[in-house]
């Protein structure tokens, strides 16, 4: 039996993720990839939980175009990772990221954040080999 470190495991979510939405339009492997490279810094100025109640807000309710469907499907990229059944920081007993997020201590919060941005690290690295840059985005 081979047992895998967190980093390897976080690596294989982050290419799980991008494998599930390969079959996606163009315009939302885009779109999804461009708020990728923007959602680790958008984390490290104004922290996990704003950044996430951004993506949120930017799904919308129903989301239903590629814009609205890039957002919720990085929010719930997220959220898979963090409240993961068993090493989660928040397991999977939270149905919410962001109610976990805004009802456990600071503790949590903070290798929540550690956590999302070691993601966000693997998840970019393989967005950008798989998925296409949209016009006017810089690497």
């Amino acid at each position: 039996m081979t047992s895998t470190t967190l980093g390897q495991q976080r690596a294989a979510s982050a290419l799980q993720r991008v494998n599930e939405l390969a079959d996606q339009s163009e315009d939302f492997k885009k779109r999804y990839r461009a708020y990728v490279d923007r959602l680790g810094p958008t984390i490290v100025m104004n922290g996990l939980g704003q950044a996430l109640a951004t993506e949120r807000a930017a799904a919308g309710e129903k989301p239903a175009s590629p814009r609205e469907q890039a957002h919720q499907q990085l929010y719930e990229g997220l959220h898979c990772w963090l409240c993961r059944e068993g090493s989660g920081v928040y397991p999977a007993s939270s149905r919410d990221l962001l109610q976990a997020i805004t009802t456990n201590d600071e503790f949590l919060y903070l290798r929540a954040q550690t956590e999302a941005l070691a993601w966000l690290a693997w998840h970019k690295k393989f967005c950008r080999a798989m998925f296409p840059r949209g016009e006017g985005d810089d690497e």
